[in-house]
């Protein structure tokens, strides 16, 4: 049986996920594996040694398609260096990320990039995060992983869309004009572009629509349906007033980013197979509310700064260390590992690449965040964790001083699939004709 993907379903979904969120409180810290000082010493040592080695891989750029194929082969064999002594990770998840994950992202940036040059890499790479998911979600769902038109086109309106519903320059009145135009056309309305925004995201609609046709695949539109009324209720959480740290705005904050990621992985799960049953939704949508609130966690300084209402900057607001709020999510996100098993296919190695993929990300954020935290909680999380959070503040200061640096480096990585014509359209193909896209 296949479900149908209204907002009331969005709407039990992520009442659910708030229970199982509710259910993850308070305990302690999940158990995990220890780190000794001097384990975590080495292992930093590693990511030290892969930071090097692409560092001098760039002092000599690659000029040939020649070099450019032993470019990536270098950098490819540092990577898995890397992974299999820092991260003890199998060489069966390693192949995943090496011969998996980062070419389907090389690939993802030269298909961004041919539709659209001006996308700066910092924008594409945001895509690909997006991008990685639906590659992800393809074996799990018992499909071939491949970069598609429809995995592009979704992962491409970010950009365009999230970013700009989330500006705060922007009044809301033209929010509301925008999302109402833009819901017309998901629901397949042939609206003739305002301007060279619309023009870009009707064309990256119309990806999704040459891939998945209407008749065929209502699920994928009732997605994307449902995670644009989502994204509207998001609007919410910006603006004065907001934090307070009032009780009665936790749990609509809960909801909101349960339905917003929620649905966003749900539309990536129907991108991925076309349909979908009520199992594997489920799962999808525990995935999504588990990243949006790890996403709020990483972007805490941002959304602080933005006067942004989340879970995270709700507590700050009152003064209340994010300690049991972290070992909550930690708990959380068990929990939704323990839904992978709800996908029939896919390896056991890639499902535990993605369970520990979350841990990290959540443990990440909490290094570069100290200042919210008692040091009790920092001591014991850090024991954790296979790198020290100075060290991971560090590298994370340095990576984030390169970015024109590693945008070269990846710029480097898709030079070797510039070639050949793609069937996907480009800008200039949008701004002659931006509706005249099969539907």
């Amino acid at each position: 049986m296949h479900p149908i993907f209204s907002w009331s379903w969005v709407e039990s979904q992520s009442a659910l996920a708030a229970q199982d969120w509710h259910s993850c409180a308070s305990r302690s810290l999940p158990r995990a594996p220890f780190y000794a000082p001097l384990e975590q010493r080495r292992r930093e040592q590693a990511f030290d040694g892969c930071l090097r080695a692409v560092e001098q891989e760039l002092h000599a750029p690659p000029r040939t398609q020649a070099d450019r194929v032993a470019f990536q082969d270098r950098l490819v064999a540092a990577f898995a260096r890397f992974a299999a002594a820092a991260l003890d990770l199998e060489p069966s998840a390693i192949e995943l990320i090496t011969h998996g994950f980062l070419p389907a992202g090389a690939e993802f940036a030269c298909r961004s990039r041919r539709f659209d040059s001006a996308l700066t890499m910092s924008e594409i790479v945001q895509a690909c995060r997006n991008a990685w998911t639906v590659y992800g979600l393809q074996p799990l769902l018992g499909e071939s992983s491949c970069i598609t038109p429809s995995i592009v086109g979704y992962s491409l309106l970010y950009p365009y869309t999230d970013n700009d519903l989330d500006r705060t320059d922007v009044s809301a009145q033209a929010k509301r004009r925008f999302c109402a135009r833009f819901r017309q056309r998901l629901r397949g309305e042939r609206l003739p572009a305002q301007n060279h925004r619309e023009a870009a995201i009707w064309a990256l609609v119309a990806m999704i629509e040459s891939q998945y046709p209407r008749a065929q695949y209502p699920q994928v539109f009732d997605s994307l349906l449902a995670i644009h009324q989502a994204q509207e209720e998001s609007i919410a959480q910006l603006g004065p007033g907001l934090i307070g740290g009032r009780a009665s705005i936790y749990d609509e904050i809960l909801r909101i980013s349960c339905a917003k990621g929620g649905s966003s992985v749900l539309v990536d799960a129907c991108l991925a197979s076309g349909w979908l049953n009520q199992q594997e939704s489920q799962a999808a949508f525990a995935w999504g509310a588990l990243l949006q609130l790890g996403d709020d966690l990483q972007d805490i300084h941002e959304d602080l700064r933005r006067g942004s209402a989340t879970l995270f900057t709700l507590a700050v607001a009152e003064g209340i260390p994010l300690d049991s709020l972290v070992a909550q999510l930690l708990h959380f996100s068990r929990h939704a590992g323990t839904e992978l098993d709800r996908f029939p296919a896919g390896l056991a190695a890639l499902k535990d690449l993605l369970r520990m993929s979350w841990r990290s990300l959540i443990v990440a954020a909490v290094a570069n965040a100290p200042e919210f935290f008692s040091p009790a909680f920092l001591r014991e999380l850090e024991r954790s964790s296979p790198f020290r959070f100075a060290f991971l503040r560090s590298r994370h200061r340095k990576l984030a001083s390169r970015r024109g640096l590693y945008a070269s480096v990846f710029s480097a990585l898709i030079d070797a699939l510039e070639t050949g014509e793609t069937l996907l359209p480009t800008m200039d193909r949008c701004l002659v004709s931006p509706v005249a896209y099969p539907g």
